[in-house]
């Protein structure tokens, strides 16, 4: 079968492996769609960082039909999806004709989401909607402007698309603002502004801006939301784009009661899976999913790479594993 594959430190290309290469699990997965993201991105290119084990299928999304099952959960025909839980970093992911897997981290195709749709929204889309679980447990859409870094990103997009469908004012931070303005008040931002006006070094406590925000960014982006962000706010984080670092202090948790919250779609267990996806299926504009979702081939996932970690894709892009 093809797939796509990578050692560490050199980069992936398409080869053909056998069903012994896939390894051990108690599901096998007909795929027929992944998605690519920015973790992604980094896997393709040999990062060791995320390349957890070697040679490795990549993929950290699938979305495809039961084939084979010893799992009482599943039983040949069911379709269902895979985000994160260790696929296409520790174990061999989407990025195959087939995966074995481990049942007990499958999900349902939630019903009125096609296969197609449900990897579109895949782990950036998943993650969005933990961020936003997250977020709506302290923030209110009356509380105020909510910011989302990172805008014109998987995760940023669909938590833009998300917290405007619940009624929150959303401002989006993007690094190609003008470029990007249309789009992304299309998806339902109130408010677009240059990703120059957070990114850079600042006191840690600044002027109230934000509510609350969902930040994909990390380093100074992330510390000045959280100097930004009025009494009793609450930030969650789930990537780090710009860096790992957060160069802030204590002031804005004990000055004005902050919450950083942290967001791990990798081992979110599985109810609180079936929860978000359930939610996605309730919350999320699916006619708004397909504009910004972009199609390409698995034997094209290589080439999309490299762009997607140097920020010129926008939105979603899954993968047609079949072709």
């Amino acid at each position: 079968m093809r797939a796509v594959v990578v050692e560490k430190g050199r980069p992936a290309a398409l080869q053909q492996v056998d069903r012994a290469f896939l390894g051990q699990g108690d599901v096998v997965v007909d795929v027929a769609w992944s998605s690519l993201n920015y973790k992604d991105g980094m896997a393709l290119s040999g990062d060791p960082g995320i390349v957890r084990t070697s040679p490795l299928v990549p993929g950290i999304d699938l979305v495809g039909t039961v084939a084979e099952s010893s799992s009482p959960d599943w039983s040949p025909g069911d379709q269902v999806l895979l985000n994160g839980a260790g696929i296409g970093e520790g174990r061999h992911g989407g990025y195959a004709e087939q995966a074995v897997v481990d049942g007990a981290s499958l999900v349902a195709v939630p019903e009125g989401i096609s296969p197609r749709q449900a990897a579109a929204v895949g782990t950036a889309g998943f993650t969005a909607m933990l961020s936003v679980l997250r977020l709506e447990r302290d923030v209110r859409p009356a509380d105020g402007d909510v910011v989302v870094t990172g805008a014109a990103g998987g995760v940023g997009s669909v938590a833009i698309a998300l917290l405007s469908g619940l009624g929150y004012s959303v401002t989006a931070s993007s690094g190609r603002a003008d470029e990007q303005r249309d789009y992304l008040t299309r998806l339902g931002a109130s408010n677009v502004i240059d990703r120059g006006e957070l990114d850079q070094p600042g006191r840690p406590v600044q002027s109230a801006r934000w509510a609350g925000g969902v930040d994909s960014v990390g380093s100074h982006t992330l510390a000045t939301v959280l100097a930004q962000t009025a009494w009793g706010g609450t930030v969650t984080a789930c990537g780090l784009a710009q860096g790992s670092d957060l160069p802030t202090t204590v002031l804005p948790f004990i000055l004005r009661g902050v919450s950083l919250v942290g967001v791990n779609s990798v081992d979110a267990p599985v109810e609180l899976r079936r929860e978000a996806w359930r939610r996605l299926a309730a919350d999320l504009d699916l006619g708004l999913l397909d504009e910004l979702t972009t199609e390409i081939a698995l034997a094209d996932v290589v080439h999309h790479g490299p762009q997607i970690v140097a920020g010129s894709v926008r939105g979603r892009i899954v993968v047609d594993v079949r072709r």
